[in-house]
This record gives C-alpha cells, structure tokens and sequence, in this order.
C-alpha cells in the first residue's frame, strides 16, 4: 500500500511521534513508553510513518533509533499554504466590507444626530394646540 505523509499526519498518536523524535533521536522503547498503547501497536505507527518517509530506523548497538525526516512536511506545508492564500484573500475582502459598511453607518449616524439637534434646537415645526 503506497502511504502519503497527509496519512502519516491523520492520527495523533503519529503526530506526537513525529514531535517526540523531531528534537533527538529516540529508540523504539523510549517511543513505546510515553504511550499508553501496545508495543505492536507503536510499532505499526512507526512502521507507517517509515512508510510515508518521515522518519528512519537506524541501528545503533542492540537499540533501533528513530529519527525524524521532517522535510517530508513541506509537502503538508504547500497544500496548506495555497488555502492559507485563498482564506487571506476571503478575510481581506470581509474587512474591507466590513469598513465600508461601519463607514456608512457612522455616516448615517451622524446625519440621525445632526436631525435630532436641528430638531432640538428649532422645535419639531409643529404647533402646540
């Protein structure tokens, strides 16, 4: 089965894998232990991001130390950053209304307050009885 890194990513517990071994190299048992899960089950998480290519299994003595191949990610970071462009051009259009239309209402608002003065001032125009 041909494995991508947005698979590798889909899961938390791979997720807090890639975070662990991302700043130090880290052999099978000290991954298996942070987590409350089966050592077999940590080893098909390990196996899957070996798979995608995120990280390596080296042999060190009698330890197997994972180690992180975090320029994978950047295929994740491409993908996010055209929607992170297209979401900036959406906001940027939003606030632009939105300035415009608080600008027409503080317009508007200030043409009610002028009224209300002129009111105040020189009556309603209308005759008491």
């Amino acid at each position: 089965m041909r494995r991508d890194v947005f698979q590798a990513i889909a899961d938390p517990t791979r997720r807090e894998i890639i975070n662990m071994i991302a700043y130090r190299s880290l052999h099978l048992n000290e991954v298996s232990e942070k987590f409350h899960v089966s050592r077999p089950a940590i080893s098909k998480h390990i196996k899957i991001l070996t798979e995608c290519g995120l990280i390596t299994i080296k042999q060190r003595g009698r330890h197997r130390y994972c180690e992180a191949k975090l320029s994978k990610l950047n295929e994740v970071s491409g993908w996010i950053e055209q929607y992170r462009k297209l979401w900036e051009q959406k906001l940027d259009a939003l606030e632009t209304y939105l300035e415009e239309l608080q600008s027409t209402q503080s317009s508007e608002n200030r043409n009610q307050k002028l009224k209300i003065k002129k009111i105040k001032k020189h009556g309603t125009g209308k005759r008491k009885r």
